[in-house]
């Protein structure tokens, strides 16, 4: 990675890090896991189980807001306020523009995504009061969650390139509604026919396989997460993450901004 990625990515981390909105969702984040101790506390002996599925959920969540509220600006906001034409007038490639935007929102979200996880472990030491050996595997579901966030960095910086921040935003949040039910659209084109079946194929294979990156049930329910499923779904978020990076590239090197 060269100096100037670097610089772009150490500007974007601090920029994002100072937007109140930032603190203001993982605060969310952090009652939201203090709430699942209560909720918890009303089941009977399924706190564990309760703190788990909401503050988990809560995590994932709230970070694909950040990527998608801050992702679709990082581009926009930079064209408003004239700071790109200063930025691109040095020997910065846009390419490498790009690239340091989404190392800056992907280092962003890892840190918030540390201090929301910080949040679930404490609920979780309080209605445990001890971590079991089964705990160590929400390390892995959160690193599912960090891969759906690089994912979504991604697809927010492709839509900016060439869209509005509102279109953007609706077009990542349909994404990831979408990609969160991939599963259930290939079991729907297996059992559809003609047109709609190619259709309905098409569309699971093209959007990202988010419900392959969702593991928080299983976790919560104590079941072993593979590591087959883990270099499996790494190597596909790295693939998916270069393809729609290579796209905003691609686009917004041939986008006239004038």
């Amino acid at each position: 990675m060269n100096a100037r990625i670097v610089h772009i990515a150490s500007n974007t981390f601090r920029e994002a890090v100072r937007d109140r909105v930032l603190y203001n969702l993982i605060a969310f984040a952090v009652l939201i896991s203090a709430a699942a101790i209560f909720i918890g506390q009303i089941s009977i002996e399924i706190e564990r189980l309760v703190v788990i599925n909401l503050g988990l959920t809560a995590v994932s969540l709230f970070g694909v807001v950040i990527a998608i509220f801050v992702g679709i600006g990082l581009v926009s906001k930079e064209i408003e306020k004239r700071t790109l034409y200063t930025v691109l007038s040095r020997p910065v490639r846009r390419w490498e523009f790009i690239v340091g935007k989404f190392f800056g929102l992907a280092g962003t979200l890892v840190v918030n995504t540390f201090f929301m996880a910080l949040g679930v472990f404490g609920a979780l030491l309080y209605v445990a009061h001890r971590f079991s050996g089964a705990d160590s595997s929400i390390f892995i579901a959160l690193y599912f969650i960090i891969l759906q966030f690089l994912i979504i960095c991604a697809l927010a910086l492709l839509f900016s390139s060439f869209s509005s921040p509102l279109l953007s935003a609706v077009f990542a949040f349909s994404l990831f509604i979408i990609g969160s039910f991939a599963d259930d659209l290939r079991g729907f084109a297996t059992l559809a026919h003609g047109l709609t079946r190619w259709v309905a194929t098409g569309t699971a294979y093209l959007v990202p396989n988010f419900s392959a990156l969702n593991v928080i049930s299983a976790v919560a329910h104590q079941q072993p997460i593979s590591w087959q499923l883990v270099l499996q779904n790494t190597l596909y978020t790295l693939f998916y993450t270069a393809m729609a990076l290579s796209g905003a590239v691609l686009i917004f090197d041939r986008r006239d901004l004038k």
